[in-house]
């Protein structure tokens, strides 16, 4: 069974349990498929009401954009997890011949690249739900509001979730150059999600919803 099928108490359970997996990255992508599903239900509230006709043409567009990034980092839960797996599994091949040592070295490369992969694309996919959330709280339907907002928040925890682990990950990374592009995106990535909540946050305030 995968991650994505557990239930939410099952979920939490497997997250409080003393396996080191699933742990922060899976549970960035899981908030982050929450914050994309928030602002999708606040679209899906404003598209076809037609006092809201207004904002129908601005929002349409977003309804699938969200409903991508949500199913994708619902993949990104059990990836990420699957991907720690492998870090493990490198480290406990042979290392008995130098043979042994030089494809085991090549296996917990491969891994440790993948390990930070994959919670940059948990980053990246938030901050697809994230950069939107400015437009849907201003042009969705008000009576969500405190949804928008709430999603804003939590696509930007997963973000910032899935940025850790991606830089506690980087010294694992052999390749200098890949690494600094790995470090690069990740501080980009880091701006602009911040920026995306900042937006955000400003409109909450206007209607009460931030401090």
């Amino acid at each position: 069974m995968t991650l994505g099928a557990l239930s939410v108490s099952e979920f939490a359970g497997s997250l409080a349990s003393d396996a080191p997996a699933p742990g922060g990255g899976s549970a960035s992508a899981a908030a982050g498929a929450f914050g994309a599903s928030l602002l999708e239900m606040v679209v899906r509230l404003t598209l076809g009401k037609e006092k809201y006709r207004a904002s129908w043409g601005d929002l349409e567009p977003l309804a699938d954009r969200l409903h991508a990034a949500r199913l994708r980092l619902l993949e990104l839960v059990d990836e990420d997890t699957k991907a720690f797996d492998a870090v493990v599994a490198a480290r406990r091949l042979p290392k008995e011949s130098d043979a042994d040592k030089v494809s085991r070295q090549r296996a917990i490369d491969a891994a440790n690249v993948l390990a930070t992969a994959v919670p940059m694309q948990t980053a990246f996919f938030a901050h697809e739900g994230l950069k939107v959330a400015p437009l849907v709280f201003e042009k969705g339907n008000p009576n969500a509001a405190s949804d928008a907002w709430v999603a804003a928040l939590l696509l930007h925890g997963a973000a910032l979730g899935a940025l850790a682990n991606v830089r506690i990950n980087l010294p694992g990374v052999s390749d200098p150059e890949l690494s600094r592009s790995f470090r690069g995106d990740a501080d980009d990535l880091e701006k602009k999600v911040s920026e995306a909540l900042e937006k955000t946050r400003a409109l909450a305030r206007t209607r009460g919803l931030a401090g």
